[in-house]
């Protein structure tokens, strides 16, 4: 909301007065950035997150909650986040390339030849 322009602050009290559960789930989702942006300590952002966990219970927004176990199903791997900030996002961005490759020749016939290819083109 800070950065948002005089309209849209006008817009979205008008917006969240109506509409009651759009505020809540604009809430949620900004509490779940917040923990990701302003937290650097792995106990602290579980903590944290357990905390949002139990507020998406009581939510009832179902596609919080998918969201919720999602994070708990992967906490592990979430959790590493917190020590040194990265992400996966190469390594999807990559997996991606790979897919508009193989996509590009409608598939693969020989495994060997198109990982040879892959290791020319992406060394």
């Amino acid at each position: 909301k800070s950065k948002w322009s005089e309209n849209q602050i006008e817009r979205a009290t008008l917006l969240f007065e109506l509409y009651h559960d759009i505020e809540k789930a604009y809430n949620l989702a900004q509490e779940l950035r917040n923990i990701f942006e302003k937290t650097t300590d792995k106990i602290i952002g579980l903590s944290r997150l357990a905390k949002w966990h139990e507020k998406v219970s009581q939510s009832g927004f179902k596609s919080f909650y998918i969201i919720s176990r999602s994070i708990i199903n992967h906490y592990q791997t979430i959790m590493s986040y917190f020590d040194n900030r990265s992400t996966n996002a190469s390594a999807e961005s990559f997996n991606a390339k790979i897919k508009a490759f193989r996509a590009q020749f409608r598939g693969v016939k020989n495994a060997a030849f198109f990982l040879f290819r892959l290791k020319t083109i992406y060394p």
